[in-house]
């Protein structure tokens, strides 16, 4: 069992605690709004799931997983997560973040703006790229027919390692698509972002394998 901690318990944070749950790990949760605003979800979770502060969550996962908007970088807790594994689940958009300058145009990618604010922790990008009710739909285990993949990206390989294993972990197969100044390839508006899961209108979906994934990776254009 893995400690997990959740920065951020909306449609992404709460679909990935579900999935987490029930591939036997705990979850720990966390907003901006405090831990008693989350009782009603931590009750429906079960008992493997708490809720408590933004730096509680973090001190406690084994894996912390940032799901906030991007305009919430600078309000995250960052000694508590110094030399963990942090999934970054987060995609930029002027229209609720403001315009940053930098992720407007080609110089940075927002993982590595976050990486600025949490600088002593080890990203990986994930989870950034598939609609919360695919990614409930989607999941499944290990050798079964119509396993999805999912593309990660990062700097460090043990973190890479440990994020890979919770993915797996919780129903997908992994891409590696590079380092953190690579992460742009699966950012919002890009052919792996969304797509080859199916439209929204579909909560059902459709699975994308190892090559689909890979492929669209590929053609991906800055």
């Amino acid at each position: 069992m893995t400690t997990v901690g959740f920065l951020g318990s909306g449609a992404i944070g709460g679909a990935l605690a579900r999935l987490a749950l029930e591939a036997g790990h705990k979850v720990v949760l966390s907003n901006s709004r405090g831990p008693e605003t989350l009782a009603d979800m931590v009750a429906a979770l079960g008992p493997l799931a708490s809720a408590a502060t933004s730096a509680e969550a973090a001190a406690a996962g084994e894996i912390v997983v940032v799901t906030v908007p991007v305009k919430a970088f600078a309000h995250l807790p960052a000694a508590p997560l110094a030399g963990k594994a942090v999934i970054d689940t987060c995609n930029y958009g002027a229209e609720r973040d403001g315009h940053i300058p930098e992720l407007d145009g080609t110089s940075l990618t927002s993982s590595e703006l976050l990486l600025r604010y949490i600088p002593s922790a080890m990203i990986v990008k994930a989870f950034n790229n598939i609609y919360y009710k695919h990614l409930l739909s989607l999941a499944r285990p290990a050798g079964e027919a119509g396993r999805s993949y999912l593309p990660i990206a990062g700097d460090s390989a043990p973190a890479k390692a440990v994020v890979t294993g919770f993915i797996e972990s919780v129903g997908y197969g992994v891409v590696d698509s590079g380092p953190l100044a690579d992460s742009w390839r699966q950012a919002t508006g890009t052919p792996v972002w969304g797509t080859p899961y199916g439209p929204v209108s579909d909560e059902q979906g459709r699975s994308a394998g190892e090559e689909a994934i890979r492929t669209a990776l590929a053609s991906a254009r800055r």
